[in-house]
């Protein structure tokens, strides 16, 4: 349906009103004659249709107007504020740029839905990795103190064994409560570290002549590849720790009979540094997942039973809060490699 204009809308509604008018003007013939009858409504609806209609046309055409003009002046404002460097057709759209960012935020809360599965998925398997952490040594300390009092305390030959085992589980579980308050240290920024001037090749050479007994057991070779006056920019114990933790994972996952290298070489204004062994490698699925709390890799490198199942996680930890970073490179059947960076320094 064609939409009407303003003139025929005015003459409608004065048709309207002067047809009205003209029914009340009408009087029987009886009392004011026939010929007075017939002409005085007519005249009546006629001089009203033309003072209606020249009323309501006014009145609309003003009503029109003042509305363009609010439509007008509220485009001229949106005009007036745009951002420098709008483009014409940005400006003659606003609907389109408001669609585009429902469309942007939209987006934005689905990455943000995304990751709090992702997170709540992390600390489902987070807990559940704890808990069987936690539940080995327990189950065998209970075990352990179970035979004791049945009877095995007052037997000689297996009393101080279990005793020494038990104490064993003990320092197991002491040893994941403290690597866990350590990385909540670090996570939450307590943890302060003590930069300082660190000869790097004298400290690996101190971390290697104290796992040298362990690396005999294995028949492996440790070689401090780093150049002696190399130095950079850390805190000593928590670099020893990393590289303790480093070289004993060589030690355990690599190759018996192989060899454990550390090497370094300058990058700018940082040190890079190299973990390597010869062992059973990782396969490539698991690397991105490495350094993350209890992760196992499987069972070709199942957990001593000493370890905390921290060490990686606390690793990354400690060279995040040096500002650096680590990464690991590997491949199945030809050993892995852990890259870190050092600042270098000024």
């Amino acid at each position: 349906m064609a939409q009407l204009s303003t003139r025929q809308v005015s003459f409608i509604a004065a048709a309207v009103v002067a047809s009205a008018a003209a029914l009340l003007a009408w009087t029987p013939p009886s009392i004011v004659g026939p010929a007075f009858a017939r002409w005085w409504p007519l005249l009546v609806g006629i001089v009203l249709l033309l003072l209606a209609y020249n009323v309501f046309f006014l009145g609309v055409e003003r009503f029109v107007h003042e509305r363009v003009k609010a439509l007008y002046r509220t485009v001229h404002d949106i005009k007036r504020s745009k951002p420098a460097g709008q483009d014409e057709g940005t400006r003659s759209n606003e609907l389109d740029r408001a669609g585009d960012e429902v469309m942007a935020w939209a987006t934005e809360r689905r990455a943000e839905i995304h990751e709090l599965h992702e997170r709540e998925k992390f600390r489902r398997e987070f807990i559940g990795n704890l808990a069987h952490e936690l539940k080995t040594p327990i189950f065998n300390i209970q075990g352990y103190i179970l035979t004791l009092l049945e009877g095995g305390l007052e037997d000689e030959k297996v009393n101080r064994d279990f005793l020494t085992r038990a104490s064993n589980g003990v320092d197991r579980l002491m040893k994941i409560v403290e690597d866990l308050d350590m990385i909540t240290k670090l996570e939450s920024g307590v943890m302060e570290l003590r930069l300082a001037r660190v000869d790097l090749h004298e400290l690996t050479q101190e971390i290697m002549d104290a796992l040298e007994l362990k690396a005999q057991e294995r028949r492996m070779r440790l070689v401090n590849g780093i150049e002696p006056g190399t130095v950079a920019m850390a805190d000593r114990s928590r670099m020893a720790q990393v590289l303790t933790n480093l070289v004993n994972n060589a030690i355990n996952y690599g190759r018996e009979g192989g060899r454990c290298t550390c090497s370094s070489y300058a990058f700018g204004d940082q040190v890079v540094v190299e973990v390597s062994d010869d062992g059973i490698g990782i396969s490539p699925e698991h690397l991105p997942r490495l350094f993350e709390r209890f992760y196992r890799v499987g069972k070709s490198r199942a957990r001593n039973e000493g370890g905390s199942g921290l060490g990686l996680a606390i690793v990354k930890h400690i060279i995040d809060a040096h500002g650096q970073t680590i990464a690991v490179k590997s491949q199945e059947g030809k050993g892995t490699t852990f890259v870190l960076t050092l600042q270098r320094p000024a």
